[in-house]
């Protein structure tokens, strides 16, 4: 039985739990669970020693990425945001393979030649996310983007956040469609909307589970996936083995019957 590679986004387990213990106290966590994948969360950082947790992922044999609220594009600004090298020196220093960073203001006079070379010179692999705002968080900006990133042949692939879509009104569905090649990761969130009309994340229930796998057909067969949605009970390692195991069943049909 094929089981797809399943990441947990460390906010998962909520933003104090985080700070109060350390990243690197969710390592064996997550290995015990039968993650594949760690991604550390650069806003939650407190005192943690990149060298450290970086062995301390591979002695667990996990692989980590690294999440930055980096912004791509900076409004008015032609370069790629000039903090971006800064990142992916981090994400190496933390043992990640790659680097998670949102759109910001893309425009068609973006130089994307400058940040090929500038990608060539690092090993850490680039991704681009939705996120929840105007401009970072609608289809059409990432097609244009993505359609130069492919004209150039440049090293760099999309984080297709489920659930963030819904900020800006957009269907995830039509996203899917349309920037499925590009994908390279895949965060999945439910969202419902309070009684104050606030949107929030949760675990998905059966019918978000059901459209997850409609849009991972889409992309990639086995993609790694990722939990970014509330993990928090008593036992983490029990609640985390328990969705790592839904998420890496998701498209496992499709997988079965490509290898029959």
């Amino acid at each position: 039985m094929h089981k797809s590679p399943v990441s947990i986004s460390l906010s998962s387990y909520g933003a104090d739990l985080v700070r109060t213990h350390g990243q690197g106290h969710f390592i064996e966590v997550l290995a015990a669970a039968g993650a594949s994948r760690i991604e550390w969360r650069e806003e939650l950082l407190t005192n943690e020693v990149p060298a450290e947790l970086a062995q301390a992922t591979a002695a667990q044999q996990l692989e980590s990425l690294f999440s930055s609220p980096l912004e791509l594009w900076v409004a008015g600004q032609s370069q790629a945001n000039p903090q971006l090298e800064q990142a992916l020196l981090r994400a190496h220093a933390f043992g990640a393979t790659g680097l998670k960073v949102s759109l910001g203001y893309f425009t068609d006079n973006n130089d994307l030649q400058s940040l090929g070379a500038l990608l060539a010179r690092h090993p850490v692999r680039l991704l681009v996310e939705n996120d929840q705002t105007l401009h970072g968080g609608r289809i059409e900006p990432f097609q244009r983007f993505f359609d130069q990133v492919e004209r150039l042949q440049l090293p760099v692939q999309m984080t297709f956040d489920i659930g963030n879509w819904q900020w800006q009104d957009q269907s995830a569905a039509t996203a899917a469609r349309l920037l499925g090649r590009h994908v390279g990761y895949v965060h999945c969130k439910a969202v419902a909307r309070r009684a104050d009309g606030k949107l929030v994340t949760i675990a998905p229930s059966a019918a978000d589970l059901h459209l997850w796998e409609h849009l991972l057909r889409h992309m990639t067969q086995g993609i790694n996936r990722a939990v970014e949605y509330p993990l928090q009970g008593e036992d983490l390692v029990q609640l985390t083995r328990d969705h790592v195991a839904t998420l890496a069943r998701l498209g496992q049909s499709r997988l079965e019957n490509a290898h029959v």
